[in-house]
């Protein structure tokens, strides 16, 4: 039996769905099928209750039972576990990082919170570390995001300062399109921190500058093109990596286009892993659009592009 990954991260991470009957209540029974595939296109480690998992459309409740049936589904298996535990309350995010811990995370990660945001990097850092403390003997990674959390302070200086406050942070969930800092975050310490990427469409320019790992939403159902990416990267046929990236570029536009979350989740359903709908305010997209959104897909040749 294949053992978990550990730290630091390298390949694909996929920050995966929050699946939902039609009604949208949470539809736990998905998530064993959401695994298996996950395992099936060879992605090991997942990121579950982040963005791509519409966290902040959830009950504290509700993201305790997602994490828990993750757990569930993966223990004894090929599947590692990074929870998400991020929240506008410092108090539930402690409390999801602790059950994140007992549950045997291989790391827990949170963004900034974003209604009240923190002024400066001392208050960023001070509400990292209360969260990291609720699980002490758990990797942290900070997850930066600004074009969602509106925060959008030096990552390297972060980096300079937290490491000294926190015991475990073990890097930052870099989803940022400043290419320098993430440079300066990849030599930060002499290379202490990891510092997986997280926009799906710029990896290889991430790959360029020294990217292990990379954490993202097209992963759970175009994992097939990345893993083809990072293999030429890798042999040094840089021509086949571009060809690759400009294919996710393409499924990126294209699923925005119609709003991404939706999309997306549409997309799920059409590779057999029905996911449903998405939560307001997030739109989901109609019948006709998912037709529409399949004969689109196909025109770009996706469904072979993915077939394993």
């Amino acid at each position: 039996m294949q053992t978990q990954p550990t730290l630091p991260l390298r390949g694909l991470v996929a920050a995966t769905h929050t699946p939902f009957h039609a009604d949208g209540s949470l539809n736990l029974d998905i998530v064993e099928r959401q695994a298996s595939h996950l395992i099936e296109n060879g992605v090991r480690v997942a990121f579950i209750g982040g963005s791509t998992g519409e966290s902040h459309s959830l009950t504290v409740e509700e993201r305790r039972l997602l994490a828990q049936r993750w757990f569930e589904a993966t223990r004894g298996g090929p599947l590692a576990v990074i929870v998400h535990v991020g929240s506008n309350c410092l108090a539930d995010a402690r409390a999801l990082a602790a059950q994140a811990e007992q549950c045997g995370a291989l790391a827990i990660a949170a963004l900034s919170p974003s209604y009240f945001r923190p002024r400066d990097l001392d208050i960023l850092t001070s509400c990292c570390a209360s969260i990291a403390g609720a699980a002490p003997r758990t990797p942290f990674y900070f997850y930066d995001i600004p074009s969602l959390t509106g925060v959008n302070l030096s990552m390297p200086q972060f980096l300079a300062q937290a490491g000294d406050r926190i015991p475990t942070l073990a890097g930052i969930k870099f989803t940022n399109s400043d290419l320098m800092s993430y440079q300066l975050c990849l030599s930060a310490a002499g290379g202490r921190f990891d510092i997986p990427y997280g926009s799906d469409e710029w990896v290889l320019a991430a790959l360029a500058l020294g990217a292990k790992g990379a954490v993202g939403s097209t992963y759970n159902f175009a994992a097939p093109v990345y893993h083809q990416l990072l293999d030429a990267f890798e042999k040094g046929d840089i021509e086949t990596a571009r060809a690759r990236q400009m294919r996710s570029v393409q499924l990126v536009r294209l699923l925005a286009g119609y709003g991404y979350m939706g999309a997306a989740k549409a997309v799920m359903g059409m590779i057999g892993v029905d996911v449903g709908p998405a939560r307001l305010p997030n739109r989901s997209l109609t019948p006709p659009e998912i037709a529409q959104l399949r004969r689109e897909l196909e025109q770009l040749g996706f469904f072979d592009w993915v077939r394993r």
